[in-house]
């Protein structure tokens, strides 16, 4: 095969899909955006998709903010319709991770039947795995500065000076109300019984890949690249 029909058939091929799993402070949004940096992946989070559709008034758009108005939960179809006109963006051509979608397995059978209209499937299914206890730990322990949003922990980062922001100074300190022991712990298995079902189902078909979400950042990030960089190859 010459330089141009190899350069034909790579434009040619499918742009990857990648889904990340995992509860509410795995790190799902960092290592996306770590993936975006490294492999000019677009990151689509279900929110963001929503707001943007509103705001250009898409007929999707216009659909999904009639039900909101109205008190309403946007539909699947619609979520779908949303996500068919983003796929069709240009800047997607290099491949796509979706945060939040899909949560059930009704979503992830509509999503395959999008991607089978356009000739793609999903590469990988990743899920982020944790420890529900650190993960309680983790979260609950959680505050950050009301002055400037720096971030400090109960056990892992305390400022220098007790009550006293190492960043600009400030002294008042907040928490999320959500971020509490009971809250966070209850949100892990909610979590896990509604995604339990997800993961059965992408490993049924191959696609379900863990990882160790407990670790340090840059080396979860180095196993994510090198596991995503297989699944799209």
């Amino acid at each position: 095969m010459d330089t141009d029909t190899m350069t034909t058939a790579k434009a040619s091929a499918p742009s990857p899909v990648l889904i990340l799993l995992g509860p509410p402070g795995a790190g799902k949004g960092t290592q996306a955006r770590m993936l975006e940096e490294k492999l000019g992946l677009v990151q689509l989070s279900t929110g963001d998709l929503l707001r943007e559709a509103v705001a250009a008034g898409t007929d999707a758009g216009k659909a999904a903010k009639a039900v909101m108005e109205a008190g309403g939960l946007v539909s699947d179809e619609i979520v779908i319709n949303i996500l068919r006109d983003r796929l069709a963006q240009p800047d997607t051509a290099k491949g796509v991770i979706l945060d939040g979608f899909p949560r059930t397995t009704v979503q992830a059978e509509a999503l395959d039947r999008l991607l089978e209209e356009q000739g793609q499937k999903i590469n990988a299914a990743i899920s982020l795995e944790v420890d529900d206890t650190e993960m309680v730990t983790r979260i609950a322990g959680r505050y950050t500065c009301a002055a400037c949003g720096e971030g400090y922990h109960d056990l892992y980062k305390q400022p220098v000076t007790d009550g006293t922001c190492d960043k600009c100074g400030g002294t008042e300190m907040k928490r999320r109300a959500d971020d509490n022991a009971e809250t966070v712990g209850s949100r892990l298995k909610a979590y896990h019984a509604q995604t339990a079902p997800l993961i059965a189902y992408y490993g049924g078909k191959g696609a379900l890949q863990k990882i160790d979400a407990m670790g340090d950042i840059d080396q979860i990030a180095a196993g994510m690249h090198a596991m995503v960089a297989r699944a799209i190859a």
